[in-house]
């Protein structure tokens, strides 16, 4: 696809979207993430919680471990088993905290200190690299620190926007990676945050896994994946 059109393309599907989920931007308030925004550490923190688990389980998660290590010293302090079960509700608890406890260890190392804010002094590509050096950090988790930790411009790709984008054939890519780095080069940098949270609440709603609410669908009648179907 022509550069130029891929970027009306993502336009397109952004302002579609915006128009036809009026209530996404509401329900990301209630959503993990958004409990960090500002604050690059929370947020990566929220981030390993949420690998692999519900909002509802990862919240229970992160309650949990704040009332019981209520400073970033006290959780990297924190004994493993112990964290594991203070965690629990959130899945895979063994790895995580194992996760938590190097990454808090990486952040004192780097700058004395458990804090992010230099990060953001840096150009986004040098945040992810240095980012994804980090234990259990992969490109989505970096840019939901870029984009919810440090309010800009980030596309991460989920399981949902991975989905919703593939039916739609907007992007040809068969890795989450590959297509998190062309949509952050291509989608204007205005919407790239709300892109994604409109794809999240998208692909939970009505481009769903299973049974996907096709007759509901605002893009059908551009979509490869509902013409098969219906075909």
């Amino acid at each position: 696809m022509i550069i130029g059109a891929l970027r009306q393309r993502l336009q397109h599907l952004h302002d579609i979207l915006a128009a036809s989920l009026p209530a996404a931007a509401l329900l990301h308030q209630q959503s993990p993430l958004h409990l960090g925004a500002g604050d690059p550490v929370k947020v990566l923190i929220i981030a390993i919680l949420s690998q692999a688990t519900s909002d509802h389980n990862c919240l229970l998660a992160y309650n949990s471990l704040r009332q019981t290590y209520p400073s970033w010293e006290a959780l990297a302090l924190a004994d493993e088993a112990q964290l594991a079960a203070t965690i629990r509700a959130g899945g895979l608890a063994n790895s995580k905290a194992a996760r938590i406890k190097q990454v808090l260890a990486a952040l004192k190392a780097e700058r004395g200190e458990y804090a992010l804010d230099w990060l953001g002094e840096l150009e986004r590509a040098e945040a992810y690299a240095w980012l994804t050096t980090l234990p259990g950090v992969g490109l989505k988790t970096a840019a939901c620190v870029w984009a919810f930790g440090f309010n800009k411009p980030a596309l991460p790709v989920d399981t949902h926007v991975f989905r919703v984008l593939n039916r739609l054939k907007i992007v040809n890519q068969s890795q989450p990676e590959k297509l998190q780095v062309e949509l952050e080069t291509h989608t204007p940098p205005a919407i790239q945050r709300d892109l994604h949270v409109l794809l999240i609440h998208f692909g939970r709603t009505v481009c769903r896994p299973r049974n996907p609410l096709c007759e509901k669908c605002p893009l059908s009648g551009e979509c490869p994946f509902f013409f098969a179907k219906s075909s």
